[in-house]
Formats: structure tokens, C-alpha cells, sequence
């Protein structure tokens, strides 16, 4: 691995930051720090430097909810002109109480997966990915639908329901908290992270022979900023009664080596989501056999829906359609 090359994103602070530090007490020879701010990944590399011993951390601009900082940071990668051999998508939060949307009209809870898409798109397309590449997007229990407070939308009913059996015009709801989807930031976060497991399903099946991609949980982690926006009951209830039970709660050093362990998987295992047991938060994690993740026709939705959304649309990485 001392040739080896990872990119992280949001790497500034929680899982991202433990990642790194994992990456590189692992023996990474370089790894690319993501922020949103320049001076904020600068500032990380230079005290992950200094917590490691070791010159291997490079700072880069991006802003995930912004497509013209995703393009940005592409074209730094570009100009490198090294290829990526592991890229780490982690970022989510739960929202806060009233929805919020970006300047292209994504609900905040789902951007972190647009920015993701356009920037795994623009790596595959400038041939940037190492031919045994991995992926590892961060997912969530509460996908699952077993979490307490956690529930995740059937979009097969909604699209039924309000867009006249479309799917994909469901997602896209869902994606940009349309007028037929009512605003629930626990019910967000859960279709943001279960929409992220039809998204790696999708992928792994459009990647080029040797490359990977897992979405994987890392577990029930509440001292990072996901929790930042989140409402009183789960950041000041919920989550102090989790930290008291053991089992329920780990830290972020704990939770990021199911990323480390993601890294070994073979191929054969490449677009499956990787959690905690049923109706558990920590604790070893296995591929989730629940049908709600396996739905062929929401898995496509989802996929071009989200390509749709972001202005990225492929169905192989020879075809890609790079627009921002």
C-alpha cells in the first residue's frame, strides 16, 4: 500500500477524519483529504501529519452541494493525473427540523450523494480509478427500517400514489423533497442512506471488471457532526440513552475499520450493503438480505433519477455523460 492512493471526503472531522488516520497507520502512501473549504483541509492534513508522523496527506477543495466545486476538484485530479486506488465517500447527517435545500434545489440530507455521484463519475471518465479500484460509500442502519424513530418511504406507493406509477419520478421527489413529500428529518436521512444502497447496487453493476463498490454502514457513531442539525429528542434523548447501553453506540475509531475491512472484500460481493445484524447498531457486519434492498426496478429508479438530478447519466463508464 505504499504506492497506494485513497481519497477521502469529509475528512475534516468524525468518520472521515478517523478514516485517514486509519489509512494511514494501515501504510497508505498518500491520502487526499477533502473539505469544504481549502483552509479546513489544509489544517487537517497538517495535524493528521503531525498525529502520524508522516508527509502523506494531500488537502483538496470540495464542496459536495456545490456542482461547479465538484468540477473544480475533478480537474485538480486531472492535472495529478495519478490514479485513485481506494475511494472513500463518507458524509451524511441527519437533518434539522425545517427542510433545506440547496442552491440546486437538493434536499441537504440527499446532496451528499449527488456531489458523490458527479465526482465517481468524473474519476471513471477521466480514467482516473486504478483497474482494482474499490469504492465505499457510507451507509446507515437506519436503512434497514427495524431502527427505532427511523423509517424509510415505499417508493413503489408514493409513485403510485402521486406520479402515476413513475419511480423514477418518485426518487426524484424524494431527492429534491418535492411538494407530495412530507418532511421528516429522520425519514430523510433513512431514504438518503437507502437510496446510497440502490445507487451501489446500480454501480457495481457498471463498472469495469476488477473495480468495486460496497455501501457500508459504519455503525451507530453519535459523537460526530452528523448528529449537528439533528432534533432535541434524538440528540438530547435518544442519543445519551444509546451511550448508557452498551452495544449501542461506538466510537469513530471503532466504527471506520468496517471500512478497512470493506477493503478486502472480493468483487464478487461488489454493489451489496454492509450493516450491522437486524435491529442491531454495532457489533460485526454482514450483507443485508432484506427485499427492500434487492428491488430491481427502485434500484434503477434511483440510478436515473439520481442521473437526472445531478446532470451525470451512464450506463457504462465508455458512455459517460459528464454535464454540470
Amino acid at each position: 500500500m505504499q504506492h497506494s492512493i485513497a481519497l477521502v471526503t469529509g475528512a475534516t472531522s468524525g468518520l472521515g477524519y478517523a478514516a485517514a488516520r486509519a489509512l494511514a497507520e494501515e501504510g497508505w502512501g498518500e491520502i487526499i483529504l477533502t473539505g469544504r473549504s481549502l483552509a479546513r483541509a489544509q489544517e487537517t492534513a497538517t495535524r493528521l501529519a503531525a498525529e502520524t508522523k508522516s508527509q502523506i496527506f494531500t488537502p483538496l477543495e470540495l464542496d459536495l452541494d456545490t456542482p461547479s466545486s465538484v468540477q473544480s476538484a475533478l480537474a485538480q485530479i486531472v492535472k495529478r493525473g495519478r490514479l485513485v486506488n481506494f475511494l472513500l465517500l463518507n458524509a451524511g447527517w441527519i437533518g434539522g427540523r425545517k427542510r433545506m435545500l440547496t442552491a440546486t434545489g437538493v434536499e441537504t440530507t440527499q446532496a451528499p450523494l449527488i456531489g458523490h455521484h458527479q465526482l465517481t463519475a468524473g474519476l471513471l471518465h477521466a480514467k482516473l480509478l486504478s483497474s482494482d479500484a474499490r469504492i465505499i460509500i457510507a451507509g446507515s442502519e437506519a436503512a434497514r427500517g427495524d431502527i427505532p424513530m427511523f423509517g424509510y418511504t415505499d417508493v413503489a406507493a408514493l409513485a403510485a400514489k402521486h406520479h402515476q406509477g413513475d419511480r423514477t419520478a418518485a426518487v426524484k421527489a424524494l431527492l429534491c423533497s418535492g411538494p407530495n413529500v412530507k418532511y421528516e428529518p429522520n425519514r430523510a436521512h433513512s431514504d438518503a442512506k437507502l437510496i446510497v444502497a440502490w445507487w451501489a447496487a446500480v454501480l457495481a453493476r457498471r463498472l469495469p471488471p476488477g473495480m468495486a463498490v460496497y455501501a457500508v454502514s459504519p455503525g451507530s457513531t453519535p459523537d460526530t457532526m452528523g448528529l449537528r442539525n439533528a432534533g432535541l429528542a434524538l440528540k438530547w434523548l435518544m442519543v445519551p440513552l444509546m451511550k448508557l447501553i452498551p452495544g449501542m453506540s461506538q466510537t469513530p475509531e471503532i466504527a471506520v475499520r468496517r471500512y478497512l475491512q470493506a477493503l478486502a472484500f472480493g468483487a464478487d460481493v461488489s454493489g451489496q450493503f454492509f450493516a450491522s445484524a437486524p435491529k442491531k447498531v454495532t457489533g460485526p457486519m454482514e450483507a443485508m438480505r432484506q427485499p427492500h434492498f434487492h428491488d430491481r426496478e427502485n434500484q434503477d429508479a434511483a440510478w436515473q433519477a439520481i442521473g437526472e438530478v445531478s446532470g451525470v447519466v451512464w450506463s457504462d463508464p465508455a458512455s459517460l455523460g459528464v454535464v454540470f
